[in-house]
């Protein structure tokens, strides 16, 4: 027995597997900053600002990273510093800009052996 084929059917399936094979070649970046570094805006970060009221370390070895300037909703944004407790074996690489090509490169900071 031949089955009668539902044209609305196959035509819903056919729509739905051109927009599948259309969507699988788009590209999805992440917004906003990822970890690590990215490219930024065309123009210079400001000086950093003085931070003159950074209080006590809240321990021995403790040290001071100093703020800088991040890159959120489409304009620089002051980030302040804050006291970090040291890593044995490691020296703590701040926060910062680099220009390169087409734009600012940003490095969010890291430890390195």
């Amino acid at each position: 027995m031949l089955k009668r084929f539902n044209t609305r059917r196959v035509a819903l399936t056919l729509a739905s597997l051109a927009a599948a094979a259309t969507l699988s070649a788009c590209v999805v970046e992440p917004v906003g900053p990822g970890p690590g570094a990215y490219v930024g805006p065309v123009y210079a970060p400001p000086e950093p600002r003085a931070e003159l009221d950074i209080g006590v370390a809240p321990g021995p070895g403790y040290f001071w990273s100093g703020g800088y300037w991040g890159w959120y909703g489409g304009r620089y944004v002051w980030r302040p510093g804050h006291w970090m407790a040291p890593r044995r074996g490691y020296r703590w690489e701040r926060p910062h800009w680099e220009r390169g090509p087409g734009g600012w490169r940003f490095d969010d900071g890291h430890w390195r052996r």
